[in-house]
């Protein structure tokens, strides 16, 4: 009986011992992970509109793919996305519309395509460029030969980011909810 026993109470203790562990690095960790990330946002809204301030949102106004929006004091919305390409979630990109609603950069975040494939919607610029413009979701535009995935994610993350904006302007440029 003992030997029946045993075994699983051990296996037991090990699973409690490294679920303790687990928890213990991710609170110990978590502040920095999240700051690590408001930099990265940070640097990239730079990124597409220089040197300026901007007041993060608290909301992505129900729509999952959005992961933070931002608006600069000259009236310039940083949105960003996370969509599926190729792998799930594998386009984090911050789309960035100016103060006539159209879109004026993307910045790639991340991009977990596959390399040489799918990371051409990032490599390409003249396929980022024929986003630039847009105004309205739902436009086609020409996908790239051989990522034609991460074309439609990147497609779709853009569409998204129009839409929410659309919807929500005022919201947006008045910074709230």
């Amino acid at each position: 009986m003992k030997a029946n026993i045993m075994p699983p109470a051990i296996l037991t203790i090990i699973c409690i011992i490294a679920s303790a562990l687990l928890v213990f690095v991710h609170e110990l960790t978590k502040e920095n992970i999240s700051e690590q990330k408001a930099l990265r946002f940070s640097k990239s809204v730079e990124a597409l509109f220089g040197e300026t301030d901007s007041t993060l949102l608290d909301t992505d106004f129900g729509e999952d793919l959005i992961e933070a929006i931002a608006v600069t004091s000259d009236g310039k919305t940083a949105i960003q996305v996370v969509a599926d390409g190729y792998s799930k979630g594998g386009i984090n990109i911050l789309v960035g519309i100016d103060e006539n609603g159209a879109v004026s950069g993307i910045e790639f975040v991340s991009l977990g395509e596959t390399p040489g494939l799918g990371s051409k919607v990032r490599d390409i610029p003249e396929f980022r460029e024929e986003f630039y413009g847009l105004t309205e979701a739902g436009v086609q535009v020409d996908g790239i030969s051989g990522a034609t995935f991460s074309s439609k994610g990147m497609a779709a993350a853009v569409d998204t980011a129009l839409r929410v904006y659309s919807e929500n302007k005022e919201a947006i440029l008045n910074g709230r909810e």
